[in-house]
């Protein structure tokens, strides 16, 4: 996992990867951080997304591959090599299609590839307010007719960008929300059949949960799992509301829970139970999500002090081999990779052995320390 340099003058770690991105809501930082909605009862996830469509209206091709391209040279320059970018803004903003369908997706896969990352671009499919509501004004340009326009987007990307190494496109339903389950069930078996990755928002909000069982009988995670869905190739973003026998089905099938910590913080989300999720085998990997911070070592790090934090104790995992710094950092890297689509890393990042925060660290301490006490500052692409 670590290696030093022949000269003992760096440390060498695999690059990190963030599997979960909108990028475009990089240009909100700041932004958000006063009251999103003065008319709102109480500022949560709901008065923010509000403020988070109007930033969403005021793009275009341009804007949308400009902003891109900051929040993704941060990255960069933050030890990541790879990026999933959830992909849901299509379409003009009264919903109408481009004469160029794939504009927006092309623009910022272009400005992943300006910036040196791998991106996969996961076409997300979009159809409703939520059960037995229409699109809201704010969410028409994320918007499809129908799951056949969706797909017939996807298979353009994917012939675009079939000769491309450095491109995976993939699937996203965004939630249940926002798709009705015939929808995913078919997306799921497009997925399926093309061996893509499928991403999904996953169990967010309590308000998701409620509307998925009104509408359905069951919790999302349930209803995946009926749907035939979960497979080592979904990810569940988020996954913050789960209860231990849906953190059991996403194990059974070797499925992904996407951990977007410094994001969930900031909009008050809640607190996932990692417990669970670790015990029931399934895999862990982060996300910069909204690039309110843009700190992937503080991201890998939170699938351990989130943890305490529930629990109120120290050390709240033992890795089938190695170390708890190696198991994190392995999550942070090669997991969020592969769940991206990509077989490796993709390269590696370094630490200069002298940095001030290292001092007094012993050599076989050193892992640790990065992941416990560093942050992405120590990191050289």
């Amino acid at each position: 996992m670590l290696s030093l340099s022949p000269d003992g003058r760096w440390l060498e770690l695999p690059a990190l990867a963030t599997a979960h991105s909108h990028a475009f809501q990089r240009g909100m930082r700041g932004a958000a951080q006063r009251n999103a909605d003065a008319s709102a009862a109480r500022e949560d996830f709901w008065s923010w997304r509000g403020a988070m469509y109007r930033a969403a209206l005021a793009l275009d091709p341009e804007s949308i591959e400009a902003i891109s391209r900051i929040a993704f040279r941060e990255l960069r320059r933050a030890g990541v090599r790879t990026v999933g970018e959830f992909h849901y803004i299509q379409h003009q903003p009264d919903g109408t299609p481009y004469d160029d369908r794939t504009v927006m997706s092309d623009a910022v896969v272009r400005a992943a590839k300006a910036e040196g990352l791998r991106i996969a671009l996961l076409r997300v499919a979009y159809h409703r307010a939520g059960p037995g509501r229409d699109a809201e004004p704010g969410q028409k340009r994320f918007c499809d007719p129908d799951v056949d326009a969706v797909l017939r987007d996807v298979d353009a990307l994917r012939a675009k960008y079939a000769g491309d190494p450095e491109v995976v496109v993939g699937v996203a339903p965004h939630s249940v929300r926002a798709v009705p389950p015939e929808w995913i069930r078919e997306l799921a078996a497009y997925a399926d059949a093309a061996s893509l990755p499928l991403h999904m928002h996953v169990a967010e909000q309590p308000r998701e949960i409620d509307e998925c069982v009104a509408e359905t009988g069951k919790r999302p995670v349930e209803l995946l799992a009926e749907l035939g869905v979960l497979s080592p190739r979904f990810v569940a973003v988020h996954a913050t509301h789960l209860l231990p026998h849906e953190a059991a089905l996403l194990g059974q099938a070797r499925a992904f829970a996407c951990v977007c910590a410094t994001t969930e913080a900031d909009l008050g989300d809640g607190l996932p139970d990692l417990g669970s999720l670790r015990a029931s085998g399934a895999r862990l990997c982060t996300g910069i999500d909204s690039h309110v911070i843009t700190d992937p070592v503080a991201d890998l790090r939170a699938l351990e002090t989130l943890a305490r934090l529930r629990t109120g104790t120290r050390v709240t995992f033992a890795p089938p081999s190695g170390t708890p710094a190696e198991q994190l950092w392995r999550e942070g890297s090669i997991e969020g990779a592969i769940a991206c689509g990509f077989a490796d890393a993709g390269g590696t990042v370094r630490v200069e052995r002298e940095h001030p925060a290292l001092a007094l660290v012993e050599e076989e301490l050193l892992l640790d320390a990065v992941v416990f006490s560093g942050s992405s500052a120590l990191l050289q692409a």
